[in-house]
């Protein structure tokens, strides 16, 4: 467990999320400037950045399940996140090139948070079948 909990600065999950977080604090401030829903924008902005915040949190879990917990959140956070930059893109809100940006770095960032996840769960079902 303790290797896959180094999550530091040089971590590519870690960076991709702090990435993808830049990214939408500047697509924040560009839509706050046209007059854009708050409430939507805050829901985006909340959403995305929590995938990076929860796998932050996760360096610090006590356990293997609550570290577990905060990757499932992140890659929970994630699906919402691609629901709501959907929106701004069909709606005009924001161009191809910002919508394609955001939607490779968060495809990305889920498949590293699935694969992480599936393999935790494979490690805990394999641990199960020795006892």
């Amino acid at each position: 467990m303790e290797e896959v909990r180094i999550l530091d600065n040089r971590n590519n999950l870690y960076q991709k999320a702090l990435e993808f977080s830049k990214e939408l604090v500047i697509v924040y401030r560009e839509l706050s400037k046209n007059g854009i829903e708050k409430e939507l924008l805050n829901q985006v902005l909340r959403s995305g950045t929590s995938i990076g915040v929860n796998i932050a949190e996760a360096q610090g879990s006590n356990s293997e399940n609550d570290y577990l917990s905060k990757i499932h959140i992140a890659f929970n956070e994630a699906l919402e996140t691609r629901f709501w930059i959907e929106l701004l893109f069909k709606t005009g809100d924001i161009n191809s090139e910002k919508y394609n940006l955001l939607e490779s770095l968060l495809t990305e960032i889920q498949k590293i948070l699935y694969s992480m996840i599936k393999g935790i769960n494979i490690k805990k079902e394999k641990q199960i079948l020795k006892k």
